[in-house]
């Protein structure tokens, strides 16, 4: 069941122009939720939550449960998240209300795993990556696919899942020096009966998906982080 908290940003990276990552706490308790779940963010300075819960806009959870805040990182794409670019400043209250989602909680291989991503869509995977539960899979493959290097702003993340799980093999692609990334190439460097996890851009997600079925993946093999 999700709850509201009432919440302030305690810190906003800018690494490159649109992008930016919020790190989050909340006034009171401890955020709940599992890796790889979802919030829902509203902004407006005069939401009492109690009333109506006003427009909000949802985003992947990139940090560990076991943390005491959380953050996210969004590029400004629509009117909302250019509000939350202008508006929202260190010190800011807003709430948030989580968790949704059950992408880890559905069954998968923990022998044979394989994640592939499309920029900001490796978020929802650091939130497994630097969870203590991470070191349960056994050389677990990462694809992570970015426009280019300066969109990679994931480097400290991913050392810590190393840390974890030194077994993690990890895959970067830059499409301005390699391309995009190729669902053809990744399958043929795994297995059909590997449980395939794809979080990104909906048409990647949709593309991927059709391939790997068409290629004689199971569908239960294949768990897509496509709320949006």
């Amino acid at each position: 069941m999700s709850k509201k908290y009432k919440s302030t940003i305690t810190s906003i990276d800018n690494p490159i122009e649109g992008v930016y990552t919020l790190t989050i706490e909340p006034s009171t308790g401890k955020f709940r939720f599992s890796p790889g779940q979802f919030l829902h963010i509203a902004i407006d300075a005069d939401y009492d939550g109690v009333s109506q819960w006003p427009e909000s806009r949802c985003f992947s959870v990139q940090t560990s449960p076991e943390e005491e805040q959380l953050k996210i990182t969004y590029s400004v794409r629509g009117e909302f998240t250019r509000r939350m670019a202008v508006e929202l400043n260190v010190g800011s209250q807003i709430w948030v209300k989580l968790p949704y989602g059950d992408l880890f909680e559905q069954d998968h291989s923990l022998e044979k795993t394989v994640f592939i991503s499309g920029g900001t869509g490796i978020t929802p995977f650091l939130s497994l990556f630097t969870d203590s539960s991470f070191s349960a899979y056994l050389n677990p493959v990462l694809y992570a696919g970015f426009r280019d290097e300066t969109m990679h702003v994931y480097k400290p993340e991913l050392q810590r899942a190393l840390n974890i799980n030194a077994g993690l093999r990890v895959n970067t692609l830059f499409q301005d020096k390699d391309g995009i990334l190729n669902i053809e190439k990744i399958l043929n460097e795994n297995q059909h009966d590997a449980s395939y996890f794809i979080s990104g851009p909906p048409v990647m997600i949709k593309t991927f998906k059709h391939y790997l079925i068409e290629q004689g993946v199971p569908v239960m093999n294949i768990l897509t982080d496509d709320w949006e």
